[in-house]
């Protein structure tokens, strides 16, 4: 039925005042949480043994201990960043800034129609060994537990100085590619800066591939932070190293020097 305008006011008021009282009766009851409570349930050896939690979980663990453990490449040596080529760049820095440099180049290019020229990543980011041997995803998962993902910051040139006064000060060894820095004999004043065998020019727009940790000024790297653009690749560092194992027969790590000083 149509309500129609010619009803007086005290019929619409009638009307309005059941349609209020049908909106609040659907209204809310009033009820709300007064307390709540947990506790802890800690797996202890006394759920080690229980059969039905084992038969619950050995088939999920059996396939995913079968993806970790499946052979990807070969490496000829073990690379241990404990072992360095000298005290600015180590073998197995050298192949994670490579890798990730190239990774960064294919997708930046391919979504941006721009290529990435440096890569920095941290000396601490690498958490164990690349052993001799057969290299499997655990290997990946190993080196590189964290969830960082790759990202390409847009610096100019003033900043990639920056870098280099970073790894001055620093003195580690941190994963660097694209870049190369040529020091005093005392390590303590930049001599030269070339990008991809180019003079470094300030005023230039450099991409610098990086982790997102970095991009956001972990490890002090605030230069990152004047970044002009940042690309989110949305690729994990791991699938890139577990990626770029699946595609290599055999891993040869690069002893290139990427810092150098002048000799004595």
């Amino acid at each position: 039925m149509t309500i129609s305008k010619k009803y007086d006011t005290s019929l619409r008021r009638f009307f309005l005042l059941l349609t209020m009282c049908g909106l609040m009766a659907c209204g809310t009851s009033g009820f709300h949480n007064s307390k709540i409570e947990g506790k802890k349930v800690p797996v202890t050896a006394e759920y080690a043994d229980t059969p039905e939690i084992e038969t619950f979980i050995k088939p999920y663990r059996d396939h995913i201990n079968k993806d970790l453990d499946s052979v990807l490449s070969y490496s000829p040596e073990t690379l241990d960043k404990s072992k360095p080529i000298d005290k600015w760049q180590t073998p197995i820095g050298n192949l994670m800034a490579d890798v990730t440099l190239e990774a960064a180049d294919k997708v930046l290019f391919a979504r941006e129609k721009r290529h990435a020229d440096i890569c920095l990543l941290n000396n601490g980011g690498i958490r164990a060994i690349l052993p001799k041997g057969d290299v499997t995803a655990r290997t990946a998962f190993e080196i590189m537990p964290f969830e960082n993902s790759l990202v390409v910051i847009a610096l100019k040139g003033e900043q990639i100085r920056e870098i280099a006064d970073y790894l001055i000060k620093e003195k580690k060894p941190h994963p660097l590619a694209g870049m190369e820095i040529r020091l005093d004999k005392d390590a303590t004043i930049v001599k030269g800066i070339t990008v991809k065998g180019k003079p470094l020019e300030l005023n230039k727009i450099y991409n610098v591939a990086t982790s997102d940790y970095l991009s956001n000024g972990g490890d002090n790297m605030e230069f990152f932070k004047q970044g002009i653009a940042i690309y989110d690749l949305d690729y994990k560092l791991r699938n890139v190293y577990i990626d770029y194992f699946k595609s290599t027969d055999t891993i040869h790590a690069s002893r290139s020097l990427r810092v150098i000083t002048e000799k004595q």
